[in-house]
């Protein structure tokens, strides 16, 4: 199910480490699927969204800026995402390998991942390509509600709360994050259609794309991306 949450490309090397990223649009489902491999490969999964959430949860100038602007649906500044992630790609919890959940999003930033790994002596093994219409994103995501203490994620029609606007465990009102509004799911969808799609491109032009049909059960679409990471690194 979408709503528990993840987007990817995977890569292992010889090492045995993991190192992936997804690929595709918001609501995809690649939160979910970065979480069930994490929990069964044990690479750390980082996630963009939830990075800059917490970022924005912690206040200050930065925090302000970012609001705004993931509220208007715009792409943040590569400044801004590649700091992220290099403050959370060595981390001791991504020691086993990583899945970058929304990010590469553009070429430059694939190219500075590239050279960022490539400062290690490692590289990325595998890219993978989440394909869903707009149409489903758009009902998955405008529909998803969340208990802002706790993280829990409800949606209206797929997964509704027992009582309709109130967390299951604890009765508090349920809100719908500013990013998740139809208006700017649709302005984020045209963002990544312009901004992301040459990224898709550039990992196939390196033989490391592989595209997946992500409006699918979640687990079918889990079972395909194992099959993935077998075929390219002999994972199990």
């Amino acid at each position: 199910c979408f709503f528990v949450r993840h987007t990817t490309l995977i890569v292992m090397s010889s090492d045995r480490h993991l190192r992936l990223i997804f690929l595709g649009p918001p609501g995809a489902g690649k939160g979910t699927q970065a979480a069930w491999l994490r929990r069964d490969y044990g690479v750390c999964h980082l996630s963009t969204g939830d990075m800059l959430r917490a970022a924005v949860a912690e206040g200050g100038d930065t925090g302000k800026q970012l609001k705004a602007i993931m509220a208007e649906g715009k792409l943040v500044s590569d400044e801004i995402i590649i700091d992220l992630i290099k403050d959370n790609l060595y981390k001791p919890e991504c020691e086993s390998g990583f899945i970058l959940d929304g990010f590469p999003r553009t070429v430059g930033q694939a190219k500075k991942l590239d050279d960022m790994l490539k400062k290690d002596k490692t590289k990325l093994d595998s890219a993978i390509e989440f394909k869903i219409p707009d149409s489903v994103v758009v009902a998955r995501l405008s529909g998803r509600l969340v208990h802002k203490a706790s993280g829990r994620t409800y949606h209206r029609d797929f997964y509704p709360p027992k009582v309709a606007g109130k967390d299951d465990e604890t009765g508090e009102s349920l809100i719908q994050r500013d990013d998740d509004k139809e208006e700017t799911v649709r302005k984020r969808l045209g963002v990544y259609h312009t901004e992301t799609t040459p990224v898709v491109d550039y990992y196939r032009r390196q033989s490391l794309l592989s595209t997946i049909d992500a409006n699918k059960e979640g687990d079918e679409v889990y079972s395909t991306i194992q099959n993935i990471v077998k075929s390219r690194t002999g994972a199990k």
